[in-house]
């Protein structure tokens, strides 16, 4: 509807009618569900979508095809062409994809492999296999996994007024952590290096400031995947020395072991109304939450 820009109550069906995409969408659900892997984190690395053109009942289009990218489109799942001018992922597979992946990695994530499957395709190609694999394995619970983006430029004519303020900047807009290096670069000229740690979905923003902010001609773009130590954050109301204060902290575990970290807002703006250094008043914090478990 949105491709034709057409109501949706007027939708018909053209290859999606068909009975292969029936037998897709129910034979995957009815596999899922006798492997019970409804229940575990389905993960999806890029997909290949090839190029070149494809050919369908409304006549020939560029490769991928409408359909395939607006059903990945902020499913937050990368898409990859290539040297193949054919159609690699088809509308039902990439629905399948968009709506079962929790997460999408560019490398296998650390884990043990358990069992592997196998389905070939019915074309044939020179440069590679035509062959889907679906790895089934453990993950050590211990840890979370995700990707994110790493943005990285050297800037040598920035003041450190800018570049203060710049972090600042980066973190209101969802940066998930920025980092600024010194460093010496061609004929010996100083230059810092900035670093920022963001997601799909911020990464075009981030981007922007950057070179509205520095000037920048150039930012490097690459993929990272990341091992979390599990947190969660909790808040409360915590009564320190006859005056109450909303307090939030985040809590980790490891190896059967619990920690909590204040929030550094929090804890200066205790600091502040009780004109105790930042040390003095995380100690009382600190007893105050502990007295409350």
């Amino acid at each position: 509807a949105k491709i034709h820009s057409e109501s949706e109550s007027s939708v018909h069906f053209h290859e999606a009618s068909n009975f292969d995409t029936l037998t897709d969408i129910v034979g995957t659900a009815i596999a899922l569900d006798d492997l019970k892997l409804f229940d575990e984190d389905i993960f999806t690395m890029p997909v290949a979508v090839g190029g070149g053109s494809v050919s369908f009942s409304h006549g020939t289009v560029s490769n991928p095809a409408n359909a395939i990218l607006e059903i990945f489109k902020n499913s937050k799942i990368p898409i990859v062409g290539g040297s193949v001018k054919d159609e690699l992922t088809t509308p039902t597979g990439a629905c399948i994809l968009a709506n079962l992946c929790t997460q999408t990695r560019e490398f296998y994530p650390l884990m043990e492999i358990q069992s592997i499957g196998y389905g070939a395709g019915t074309k044939d190609f020179d440069s590679f296999a035509n062959i889907l694999k679906i790895v089934r394995g453990n993950i050590d619970s211990s840890f979370e996994y995700d990707s994110v983006k790493i943005l990285e430029t050297n800037v040598d004519d920035v003041s450190g007024e800018i570049l203060g303020n710049l972090i600042d900047k980066l973190m209101e807009n969802n940066a998930k952590d920025v980092s600024i290096y010194h460093g010496l670069t061609k004929k010996g000229r100083p230059t810092n290096l900035i670093s920022v740690m963001c997601d799909n979905t911020t990464m075009d923003k981030l981007i922007k400031i950057l070179i509205s902010e520095t000037g920048t001609l150039g930012i490097r773009i690459s993929s990272s995947d990341r091992i979390k130590v599990p947190r969660r954050l909790e808040s409360k109301t915590l009564l320190i020395e006859g005056k109450e204060f909303a307090v939030s902290y985040k809590i980790s575990e490891f190896d059967g072991k619990e920690n909590f970290k204040i929030e550094f807002d929090d804890l200066k703006h205790v600091s502040q109304s009780l004109h105790k250094s930042i040390k003095d008043t995380e100690k009382l914090i600190r007893e105050a939450i502990l007295e409350q478990k």
